[in-house]
C-alpha cells in the first residue's frame, strides 16, 4: 500500500518523544476545556439571567460541532498534510476560547462556542496520524498511542480541580481565557517539534456532499442522544431526529459509495480486524462514559460532597491511567493483542461492577478504588486498541482511520450516558412504586408520613443505582468475550499490517 511520507524522514529518539508531549499537550487542552465549561455554567447562567435548559446548549452546540468536522479534519490532514490541519486547529481553537471569554450573552457564546468545537475536533485525527508516521515501529507506536491515550483521563480528572479554583478565585471568563497562555505554548512546541507529514495519495475533489449528509446525520444523532431524556424518546422531537439520522445516512452511503474520493472508506468495514476493535471500543466507551457521568451526581446527591471535593476523588483514577497506559505499550509484541483487550475490558467491568455497593453510608474509598481499578483497565488495553486500527488501514489513511475511531467513541458516550439515564429514572419510578406497595407505614403524623416516603424515594434511587452499574458491567463482560474475536496475525502488534 502507499505509505504517508515525512518530509524530514522519521524523527530522532528525542524529537518523536518531543512530538508526543506536544500533542498530549494539544489533547489534554482540547479534553480539558469540555469537562471544566460545565463547571462554570451555574455562574454563566446567572450573568446571563438564563434557564438551565438554555445553558445546556452551550455544552450541547460543542458536542454537535465537534462529532460534525471530526471526519471532514481527518480527511483533510490525510491530503494537504497533518501539521498544517493540526496547527491550524489549535490557532482556531485559541481565538474561539478568547472570544468565548469575552461573550456577552448565550447566542454570542453558543457562536463562539461551535468555533471552539470546529478547531478542537481536528485535533483527535490528526493527533493519532502524527504519532502513527512519528512512531513507525508497532510496540514503538503502542507506547506512544497509550501514553497519549491516558491524556483523555488526565484531562477528565484535573478539570474540575484546575476549573473550581479559577471560577471562585477569579470568574467563570477565566475557563476560557486560560486557554491563551497554554494554548501559545503547545502551538509553538507544534511549530517547532512536528514534521508535516502527508499521504502520496493526493485527493483531486473533495467530498463536499458526503461531508455535508454526514454532518447533518450526525448533528441529528447526536442531538436526540443528547436531549431525548428531556424530550421523551418518543416524542415528535426525537422522531424527527430519528428520521433525519436514517435519511441522510442513507444519502451519505450512497454518496460515499459511487465517489472516487470519499469522506469515509467504507472498505475499512470490510475487515474484520477493524470493524472487531471498532466495536469493542464502542462497548467500553459506552460503558464507561454511562457510569462515569453518574459517580459526580451520586457523590453530591447522597454524600454530600460539593464540587471540588468530588474532583479531588478522581484524581487516583488518573495516575491509574497514567501508569497503565505504558503497561499496554509494554505488553505489546509480549502478548496477542485480543487477549491484552479481553483482559483490560474486563477488569473494567470489574470497576465498575464495584459501584454497585455504593449507599449512603459510603465513603471516599468506596468511590476511589472502583474509579481506580476501572482505570486500570481501561489504560492497559487502550494502546492496544488504538494501535490495532493504526495498523490495520493504509498509511495514506490513517487520519480517515482514527476519525472514525473518535466517532464511534464520541458517540458510544452519548449513547452510555442517554441510555443509563433512561434506566436509572425508568428503575427510581418503579422501584418507587414496588416498595411503596410492600411497605406499611402505621402513623398518621404527617412527620412520620414525610420520612417514611423520604425513606422509599431513597432506596428506590440507590437501588436504581446499583442497577445501573449491573448493566453496564454486564455490557463490559459482553465486550470482553467479544473482543477474543479480533484475531491479527502474528505479529499485528509489531508490526504494520495494511488492508489491501
Amino acid at each position: 500500500m502507499e505509505a504517508a511520507k515525512d518530509t524530514k524522514g522519521v524523527q530522532g529518539d528525542n524529537l518523536k518523544w518531543l512530538v508526543l508531549l506536544t500533542v498530549i499537550v494539544g489533547t489534554f487542552l482540547g479534553r480539558l476545556d469540555q469537562t471544566i465549561v460545565n463547571l462554570a455554567l451555574p455562574k454563566i447562567i446567572n450573568d446571563y439571567g438564563i434557564t438551565v435548559s438554555a445553558a445546556g446548549w452551550i455544552a450541547t452546540a460543542y458536542i454537535l460541532a465537534n462529532a460534525i468536522f471530526v471526519p471532514i479534519w481527518g480527511k483533510l490532514g490525510d491530503t494537504i498534510g497533518r501539521k498544517k490541519v493540526y496547527v491550524l486547529g489549535f490557532s482556531i481553537f485559541i481565538v474561539g476560547s478568547v472570544l468565548a471569554g469575552l461573550a456577552w450573552n448565550l447566542p454570542s457564546m453558543i457562536v463562539f462556542r461551535v468555533i471552539q468545537a470546529i478547531a478542537g475536533s481536528a485535533d483527535y485525527p490528526t493527533a493519532m496520524a502524527i504519532l502513527a508516521v512519528t512512531f513507525p515501529s508497532g510496540k514503538e507506536r503502542a507506547q506512544a498511542l497509550g501514553l497519549w491515550s491516558a491524556s483523555f483521563a488526565a484531562a477528565a480528572v484535573f478539570g474540575p480541580l484546575i476549573g473550581g479554583p479559577l471560577i471562585d478565585n477569579f470568574n467563570w471568563r477565566s475557563v476560557f481565557l486560560i486557554n491563551l497562555p497554554v494554548g501559545i505554548i503547545g502551538l509553538l512546541m507544534a511549530l517547532a517539534f512536528v514534521k508535516e507529514s502527508v499521504s502520496e495519495k493526493k485527493t483531486v475533489k473533495f467530498d463536499w456532499w458526503g461531508a455535508i449528509t454526514l454532518g447533518i446525520s450526525l448533528a441529528s444523532l447526536v442531538l436526540v442522544l443528547d436531549k431525548g431524556l428531556d424530550w421523551g424518546w418518543f416524542s415528535a422531537n426525537s422522531f424527527a431526529a430519528y428520521g433525519t439520522t436514517l435519511i441522510f445516512g442513507v444519502i451519505f452511503y450512497i454518496i460515499e459509495k459511487n465517489h472516487s474520493e470519499p469522506i469515509i472508506d467504507f472498505k475499512f468495514f470490510k475487515n474484520a480486524i477493524f470493524v472487531n476493535t471498532l466495536i469493542n471500543n464502542f462497548i467500553i466507551f459506552m460503558g464507561m462514559m454511562g457510569s462515569i457521568f453518574l459517580i459526580p451526581i451520586f457523590a453530591q446527591t447522597f454524600l454530600g460532597y460539593d464540587a471540588t471535593k468530588t474532583g479531588y476523588l478522581f484524581m487516583p483514577m488518573a495516575a491509574a491511567m497514567m501508569f497503565a497506559a505504558p503497561l499496554g505499550g509494554f505488553l505489546t509484541g509480549k502478548v496477542q493483542p485480543r487477549y491484552v483487550i479481553a483482559a483490560s475490558t474486563l477488569v473494567a467491568g470489574i470497576g465498575v461492577f464495584l459501584f454497585s455497593y455504593l449507599d449512603p453510608r459510603s465513603g471516599a474509598l468506596d468511590i476511589i478504588i472502583p474509579l481506580g481499578v476501572m482505570a486500570f483497565g481501561m489504560g492497559f488495553g487502550m494502546a492496544q486498541r488504538t494501535n490495532i486500527i493504526a495498523s490495520v488501514v493504509p498509511a495514506n489513511e490513517i487520519g480517515i482511520a482514527s476519525s472514525i475511531l473518535a466517532l464511534a467513541r464520541n458517540i458510544a458516550g452519548a449513547f452510555g450516558i442517554s441510555v443509563f439515564g433512561t434506566i436509572l429514572n425508568n428503575t427510581i419510578e418503579n422501584n418507587v412504586l414496588n416498595i411503596s406497595q410492600h411497605s406499611v407505614i402505621h402513623s398518621l403524623d404527617p412527620a412520620v408520613i414525610a420520612q417514611g416516603i423520604g425513606l422509599i424515594t431513597l432506596k428506590a434511587q440507590i437501588s436504581a443505582y446499583a442497577n445501573v452499574f449491573y448493566t453496564a458491567a454486564a455490557i463490559l463482560l459482553f465486550g470482553a468475550i467479544t473482543s477474543l474475536s479480533i484475531k491479527t496475525s502474528k505479529d499485528a502488534a509489531s508490526t504494520e499490517v495494511h488492508v489491501e
